[in-house]
């Protein structure tokens, strides 16, 4: 399939080929006949992509503060590194996409293969959609009005937060796209609609669509005209779908309104409210969220979960319907909104018109006729660079292709000297992007072809924590040497699962090795603090300190089933630490979270684990969510001897009465990501067993899964 994505750091608008995505549990694959582009978030995005890095930085002014906390406590070479990654990684663009349905997930109803669909999938030849974002096209709904269904979706949920009767007046502060839907949507309710731009143009259709229009650079006041098209009482209600940094779009709809008048925000304005013009008269402000309820909400989007009609009886989904019935009803239009068409393959032309054009309304992409035969496996520019290999050297394929993959752990295997084979992503998009940088042979959807793959010896796995137990042990029954990014596992059984593979495996005597990404161990400070500790044969006191941050409750990563919580997601890395400080296996544990009632997010975000070992040294992790971002994020200390060691976010370490030692600094952070890689890579070269002996990574998880087990039965 091919792909349009956005270049954040050049500005270029480029179509990229990826293997096509394979149906999954609650979704919809679609081959797409027509998507339209959003004039006014694609041309911002577009924009914004153009600037240099001072404009970029003015322009999201919290991202820079975030970045600003992130150089104090990693450093400015590792800040600027990942302002870099991210900026350099393209995004995709499009959200109103129209086609039929190729493939239907398992647990989805109301949908077959051939259904002409509507969705919010963006601009691709190919898109796999949540079913709660798709909606059936009616047999008198055209493709191209039905691609027009998503942003006017938007509209009509600003609009049933302003709560319109019939009858009522209604302003419509700017009549781009959205803002020229909303304009019809209101006519189509019995309500008088003036619309205010400055396009001429755009006043024109929102004139033919029966509204009354103002341009205010003519010298109109638009605050009496208002007044005097309400018969000058103010009007009911003012929507606000303008693009722009000024506040006077809200200060004048506070003006323009009745006593106790509605204003909504759809559109981007400047948000600096006068009280005054508010509290005198009443005036209700809110800000509309996109398409409608449901939007952001993990377990509406993505797990399907779909709300009661009863308690919320306009949902994404059902908005998307009663879009596409108001089309079918020829209550409202879209035909006179196209202002351009283009071949998909000429997106870069679009984009260009997109940019300099300002008149540009419904811009379309027409797709060429879908492929019969999805290609689910796609050659890179490295293709063959993995042959004429000796047995002994590591042929790596990679499943996920995320942030810590694609900036951390697949340039960490790279510069270890792995030969990259094969990534593999669920989507396709993902593992053809960062597959072509890092150069991968090929890039494919089918991951379990890849798994099962004769040419590869070793798996690396950073997906989703719910899915580490399932493709280790299917790799380890494969015969191949795996590396998991923690964690192992989040369950007892999923744990039980890997064990018995490894054991499987390893029937024989020699098998495959198992190494879990616990790097820290790897940082030349730790090594450094072990060669101190090397002497020391009385017992040990570590103490260390996470400054986790607060993540919100709904992110994957506190979900249980999706990423375990924090402990198991993150907090294991703490436990490998102290039991690789203390060389010692693990012969106490304990756990206490703060407080007895609240969120379940609670349970992991703020707690404190007791670690004892077998040699009678002990150790604490204090993971906390509660605290500063200026803070650093870990401090590691260690007593012993009479002495202390401190390591402040794996930059500074100091020796305070320590024979012979006071710091080791370094001039950027380093958590032994590269060197964990390499020792993984060099075992497999060498024959020798994996860096982390296994006894030690089924400990590690056994004890971090109990440990979560103990905070949970607190929560209870």
């Amino acid at each position: 399939m091919k792909q349009i994505v956005q270049h954040l750091n050049t500005g270029k608008t480029v179509i990229v080929e990826a293997p096509s995505p394979r149906a999954k549990s609650g979704s919809l694959v679609v081959d797409t006949n027509v998507s339209l582009i959003s004039a006014g978030t694609e041309r911002m995005l577009v924009e914004f992509s153009k600037g240099n890095l001072i404009a970029k930085a003015r322009s999201q002014p919290e991202k820079v503060k975030q970045v600003l906390n992130k150089a104090l406590t990693d450093g400015i070479g590792a800040t600027l590194d990942t302002v870099r990654a991210k900026l350099g990684e393209p995004i995709p663009l499009g959200y109103s996409n129209v086609g039929r349905v190729s493939a239907v997930g398992g647990g989805v109803k109301g949908f077959k293969v051939g259904d002409r669909v509507v969705s919010n999938g963006p601009h691709a030849s190919v898109v796999r959609v949540p079913k709660n974002l798709c909606a059936k096209i009616p047999e008198s709904v055209s493709d191209e009005t039905a691609s027009f269904t998503v942003v006017t979706s938007i509209g009509l949920q600003g609009i049933r937060l302003a709560q319109p009767t019939l009858g009522e007046c209604f302003v419509v502060t700017g009549v781009g796209l959205i803002g020229l839907m909303t304009v019809q949507l209101l006519i189509a309710q019995g309500c008088r609609v003036l619309a205010l731009d400055f396009d001429d143009s755009k006043l024109k259709l929102a004139e033919s669509f029966g509204a009354e229009t103002l341009n205010p650079s003519k010298g109109a006041d638009p605050v009496q005209a208002a007044i005097a098209f309400s018969r000058g009482v103010g009007v009911d209600g003012v929507i606000i779908t303008a693009s722009s940094k000024s506040n006077e779009p809200i200060k004048q709809s506070a003006q323009m309104c009745r006593v106790r008048g509605r204003v909504v925000l759809i559109g981007v304005v400047g948000l600096n409210l006068d009280r005054a013009d508010f509290f005198d008269k009443e005036i209700s402000f809110q800000v509309s969220c996109s398409y409608g309820p449901g939007r952001y909400d993990s377990s509406y989007e993505e797990q399907g979960h779909d709300y009661p009609i009863g308690y919320v009886r306009w949902t994404e989904q059902r908005n998307f319907e009663a879009v596409l019935d108001m089309f079918a009803s020829g209550k409202i239009e879209a035909e006179t909104l196209i202002s351009h068409r283009f071949a998909f393959e000429e997106a870069a032309n679009a984009y260009e018109v997109l940019g300099t054009d300002p008149t540009a309304l419904g811009m379309l992409l027409n797709y060429p006729k879908a492929d019969k035969s999805p290609k689910h496996h796609l050659a890179l520019g490295g293709a063959n660079s993995s042959k004429n290999l000796s047995s002994s050297d590591p042929v790596v394929g990679f499943v996920g292709a995320g942030n810590y993959a694609s900036r951390i752990l697949i340039p960490a295997f790279k510069a270890g000297g792995a030969s990259l084979h094969t990534i593999a992503t669920s989507g396709g998009l993902s593992a053809a992007i960062h597959g072509d940088s890092a150069g991968f042979d090929f890039a494919t959807t089918d991951t379990a072809s890849m798994l099962a793959n004769k040419d590869i010896n070793t798996i690396a796995i950073a997906t989703q924590h719910n899915s580490h137990a399932n493709f280790a042990a299917h790799a380890l029954n494969e015969g191949k040497n795996v590396f998991v990014e923690k964690p192992l596992a989040l369950d007892g059984k999923q744990l039980d699962a890997v064990q018995k593979a490894y054991a499987k495996a390893h029937k024989g005597g020699e098998g495959p090795r198992l190494m879990v990404g616990f790097n820290r161990r790897f940082a030349p400070q730790i090594i450094k603090i072990k060669e101190l500790l090397e002497p020391v044969v009385e017992p040990k006191s570590f103490i260390m300190t996470v400054n986790a941050g607060a993540i919100p409750a709904d992110h994957w990563t506190q979900d249980e089933v999706a990423g375990g919580g924090r402990i198991i997601g993150e907090a294991c890395h703490f436990i490998d630490l102290l039991r690789f400080l203390s060389g010692s296996p693990i012969t106490y544990y304990s756990a206490r979270r703060m407080g007895d009632k609240g969120a379940r997010a609670t349970v992991e975000d703020v707690s404190v684990i007791t670690l004892g070992f077998e040699d009678g040294s002990f150790g604490t992790i204090h993971y906390l969510a509660n605290g500063a971002q200026n803070f650093p994020k870990e401090r590691l200390e260690v007593f012993a001897g009479g002495a202390v060691l401190q390591l402040d976010n794996f930059r500074k370490l100091k020796g305070f009465g320590w024979p012979g030692f006071k710091r080791m600094n370094l001039s950027r952070q380093d958590k032994g990501q590269q060197a964990c890689a390499a020792m993984f890579l060099d075992s497999i070269r060498d024959g020798s067993p994996a860096p982390i002996s296994i006894d030690e990574l089924f400990e590690t998880a056994k004890v971090t899964i109990e440990i979560v087990e103990m905070l949970r039965k607190q929560q209870d």
